[in-house]
This record gives C-alpha cells, structure tokens and sequence, in this order.
C-alpha cells in the first residue's frame, strides 16, 4: 500500500479511520469502491467517480467547482445534520491544505499525528 492511496478524494486521511484494514483497505487501494458503497446501494462513491474517473483529479480540492453540491451533500448519514456539516467543513479545510502544500507533505502530516 502507498502512502497516497490512504489520501482519498474527499479530504479523510484513511490512516486513522476506524475502518482501515478492517472493513476498508483504504480509497486508493479500492478504487472507490469501500465497503459502506453496498450499504449505500452505490457501485462506487460518488466523490471518487466524479474526481478521479470523470475529471482524473487527484482529489476534489483541485476541481475548479470545488466545493460542488456533491461534495457538500455526501457524508456520513448516520450523523446528526449539525455534525454533518462540520465535517464536511472540516473536510474541506483539509483538501484546501493539501492543495496549497501537496498531496506528500500531508500524508506526511497526517502519519505524524497518526495515534
């Protein structure tokens, strides 16, 4: 596994998720296709088809529509609306941070901070 295949499109880092290399091997690994997408009814998540398959973005901090409604409107629905919200804020604080330093400089980061 590479370091930035546990950078997903969405703005997580898949390092500290407390599915990864239980359920989920991480985005990059899987192609989009994580296990909550069968929970979900969807074949692969909407964030990665529109990044990486339709626009080959890296990742949805790049994208010139960013943030879109799809990126605003896709999060966990087992969080209160309220949560929901900060998390996709906090998401894309995270993408606009690893748009100004680069993708390697985050995971960087983000494996410093891991637990």
């Amino acid at each position: 596994m590479t370091g930035k295949n546990l950078a997903p499109v969405c703005g997580l880092y898949c390092g500290t998720c407390e599915y990864f290399k239980k359920q989920c091997r991480g985005c990059g690994n899987v192609k989009g296709k994580p296990f909550w997408t069968v929970q979900m009814k969807v074949e692969v998540c909407p964030l990665y088809d529109c990044c990486v398959n339709k626009k080959q973005l890296e990742h949805c901090g790049l994208c010139d529509e960013f943030p879109c409604k799809t990126f605003t409107g896709f999060y966990d629905p087992s969080i209160s609306e309220e949560d929901a919200k900060k998390a996709v804020l906090a998401r894309q604080s995270e993408l606009a941070k690893r748009k100004e330093i680069g993708t390697e400089k985050w995971l960087e980061e983000k494996a410093t901070f891991k637990d």
